[in-house]
């Protein structure tokens, strides 16, 4: 894929599959090009539980957006959530070999690469290593240490953790959709990207993304990813209440939360009726709109306070960890009418819905400006911001090598060429960005897991 290449973004659902396709416009925001869009049938909450079916869905959504964009597509970056997801906090520090060189990007991954190392329990699999702050010889709170001097180079880092068999399961139906899986990203980071402004993550932020399946939170404090989390209840769980509180089907129950669904009870009427209609002759069912606000009220007040929980875990009522800007809600669950209203009243916090349209062309669709793409277009943006670091690492490499070039007189034998020529393709092999070395060590794992 060339610099101003789309990219392709899968989101591998509990409800649905998206494939969506993007690209930079010439004022740095995305343009969709190409969304395709199919019922996910093999995954329970956010984990794939049949492989036939996932390929099949995910098949459908890129031959969907295929047709839209009129482009072939071959690699994809794919998000990953779930329950086995867990993070925790870590810190590790080098010992570089000569303090007298600045501390560049190698530096910075052979630390990354040190916490890769780590231990996990059986079966487990480092997904991101996020570095929080650094110290530089006991200097503390350093956001960026590339081109300083030093010899003890320190992190805090972000380590979120998931299962192994989990992650292959998702590359093996990737790959037997016949596509090539470039990253994997974690949802709940994907959908910050999409729906929060760097003022909210310097703020302090919780974003909340209500899936089918799963529920994943990110919490951002001083611009910097401090806590994630992925609660095991979603939509899904909603719809399976009221089906069972009103005993109806399932495709009416999902159809009754869209379309009256409401998180505050106090709102309907006690004269307000819906009619369903009956199985095969049977009479129709009536149902007030109060008792499917009730059912729907209890289950919603049950995920926010686990929301809630993770957040105070973190430790939002320390004055220092304080959430200045609150709560954003996102992802299909944030279309439920009054959910904003029911998040400030339990937990106190400044709440908004978030839109994933911080970072899209103004003349993109309605339709993909929904919360219900967040995780979409997280994806892509991620997706596109890897490229533009690739490019940018290219050229810096070309320019100091045209440097070089016009700076040298071929005063040199030939056998000292050689040498330059060895030494120059170190040199560029050297200057991989930390992302490339990852995706590749990415790949491997994945071609192993076959």
């Amino acid at each position: 894929m060339e610099h101003n290449e789309i990219a392709v973004g899968l989101d591998i659902g509990t409800t649905k599959i998206v494939a969506m396709i993007g690209r930079k416009n010439e004022y740095g925001k995305m343009e969709i090009i190409g969304i395709g869009k199919s019922k996910s049938l093999g995954v329970h909450r956010g984990v794939v539980n049949n492989i036939t079916q996932t390929i099949q869905s995910i098949q459908q959504a890129i031959q969907e957006a295929e047709a839209d964009s009129g482009l072939k597509i071959e690699e994809v970056v794919v998000g990953i959530a779930g329950q086995h997801i867990r993070s925790l906090q870590h810190s590790d520090y080098i010992t570089r070999p000569n303090p007298d060189e600045v501390i560049d990007s190698d530096d910075i991954y052979t630390l990354c690469n040190q916490v890769h190392k780590l231990v996990m329990l059986p079966g487990e699999e480092i997904i991101h290593v996020l570095p929080q702050e650094f110290k530089v010889d006991g200097q503390a709170e350093i956001k960026e240490p590339i081109g300083m001097y030093g010899g003890r180079l320190e992190a805090n880092f972000h380590v979120v953790v998931g299962q192994v068999s989990s992650i292959r399961n998702i590359g093996r139906c990737v790959k037997s959709a016949g596509l090539e899986l470039s990253a994997v990203t974690l949802e709940p980071l994907a959908s910050a990207n999409a729906v929060l402004s760097q003022e909210e993550k310097e703020a302090g932020v919780a974003l909340i993304d209500i899936g089918g399946g799963t529920t994943d939170l990110a919490i951002f404090k001083d611009g910097i990813i401090r806590h994630t989390a992925v609660i095991p209840f979603g939509g899904n769980v909603i719809t399976e209440d009221i089906k069972e509180g009103c005993s109806i089907i399932e495709k009416q129950a999902e159809l009754l939360k869209i379309k009256f669904g409401s998180a505050w009870p106090g709102e309907n009427k006690d004269n307000e009726i819906v009619s369903i209609p009956g199985l095969r002759g049977r009479e129709p069912k009536e149902i007030t709109l109060k008792n499917l606000s009730k059912i729907i009220h209890a289950r919603v007040v049950e995920i926010i306070e686990q929301v809630y929980l993770e957040i105070k875990n973190y430790g939002h009522e320390e004055q220092k960890k304080k959430l200045i800007a609150g709560m954003v809600i996102t992802g299909g669950g944030a279309q439920l009418k009054h959910l904003k209203q029911l998040a400030e009243y339990i937990t106190g916090m400044d709440t908004r819905i978030g839109y994933p349209n911080e970072h899209l062309a103004g003349d993109s669709d309605t339709e993909t400006t929904s919360p219900l793409y967040a995780t979409a277009v997280g994806l892509v943006l991620n997706s596109l911001e890897q490229q533009n670091a690739k490019f940018q690492n290219r050229a810096g490499t070309e320019e100091k090598e045209v440097i070089v070039e016009e700076g040298t007189h071929s005063f040199n034998t030939e056998e000292e060429d050689e040498e330059q020529e060895t030494s120059s393709t170190k040199s560029k092999s050297s200057k991989k960005s930390v992302f490339d070395k990852w995706a590749e060590k990415f790949k491997d794992f994945l071609d192993n897991a076959e």
